[in-house]
């Protein structure tokens, strides 16, 4: 599904534990780090995305995370060129997405990455909350800040603010 301005509608993923941090995963066979994101198919709205994706891509349940906070709004990326692919008669050049910060409930959780049928992630880690910023491909470094500076007053709310 992609929108009239070439975006494909997505959720991006903040799972925070109770110390302030957050879950970072890596693609699988990949040294690419990034948080879990997944698009929004035909029919679901962005709250079922973000429980279907959250399942897929880390084996965690609804029960076992509330959900803090999501962005007021889409924030969108552009495709480097070379990315940029063809989906039938259009031409996706981005993602929009709608950012949720999650606190883990279930401290006892364990990321599963054999849910899905295609596993999109093969290690984690527990990092501070602004460190993805320096560390995600460029391309998505502003939504990043974005959504982490839009979120960060829900998260101190949760818990320490690790830095």
């Amino acid at each position: 599904m992609i929108d009239q301005d070439g975006y494909r509608p997505n959720v991006g993923i903040i799972l925070a534990h109770p110390t302030g941090t957050v879950l970072w995963a890596r693609r699988r066979g990949e040294n690419a780090w990034q948080f879990p994101q997944g698009g929004v198919r035909s029919g679901e709205t962005p709250d079922d995305a973000l429980f279907r994706e959250l399942y897929e891509e880390l084996g965690v349940k609804p029960q076992q995370v509330a959900v803090l906070a999501h962005t007021a709004g889409w924030l969108r990326y552009q495709l480097p060129k070379s990315l940029i692919r063809q989906r039938g008669k259009q031409t996706c050049i981005g993602q929009k997405q709608r950012w949720y910060l999650l606190a883990l409930t279930d401290l006892m959780m364990t990321p599963k990455f054999d849910v899905a049928d295609h596993p999109e992630f093969d290690a984690h880690q527990w990092v501070s909350y602004w460190y993805p910023l320096s560390q995600v491909i460029p391309f998505k470094r502003d939504v990043y800040r974005r959504a982490l500076t839009e979120l960060s007053p829900a998260l101190r709310w949760f818990g320490p603010l690790a830095c």
